[in-house]
């Protein structure tokens, strides 16, 4: 028993040790990620980075900066009330590639009693959407390069 909780004690401390660095990934101030730092942690952090701030408009629900998980909230877009979006991003590598980025996009609607029904999204949305973070993980990149 005394393992059980010494374990569960040492995965709770670390789980805090890791909410207390956000060095680790830049905070939303636009610092740039150190990309060692990224690694040692098996997420790129350009993609981390660049997919916070192309989904920075959305609420975000969860972030798991160790598992390379990012759900945002229900987004509704003021211009059109009836209906809504949420995304689930997930950063399958450490390295700076295309392949290493996985984009899916729920979308629902406003039935006429006013209920949310899902429906489906265009499929270039998604691939819009990675292509978005794709170039500003580029940019992130070069500019921590050039100085």
């Amino acid at each position: 028993m005394r393992r059980v909780f010494a374990g569960a004690a040492v995965t709770a401390a670390l789980g805090l040790a890791g909410c207390s660095t956000p060095h680790l990934f830049g905070s939303r101030s636009g610092n740039v990620p150190n990309p060692s730092a990224a690694a040692s942690v098996s997420v790129n952090g350009y993609l981390w980075r660049a997919t916070l701030d192309t989904l920075s408009f959305m609420p975000l629900a969860s972030a798991d900066p160790y598992g390379g998980v990012i759900i945002t909230d229900w987004y509704v877009n003021p211009e059109k009330p009836d209906e809504r979006f949420k995304c689930t991003i997930y950063i399958l590598d450490a390295r700076l590639r295309a392949d290493g980025l996985n984009v899916t996009v729920f979308k629902q609607a406003k039935d006429a009693a006013g209920n949310w029904v899902d429906s489906p999204t265009a499929s270039q949305t998604e691939t819009d959407l990675e292509n978005a973070i794709l170039t500003r993980a580029r940019q992130l990149r070069l500019s921590n390069i050039k100085g």
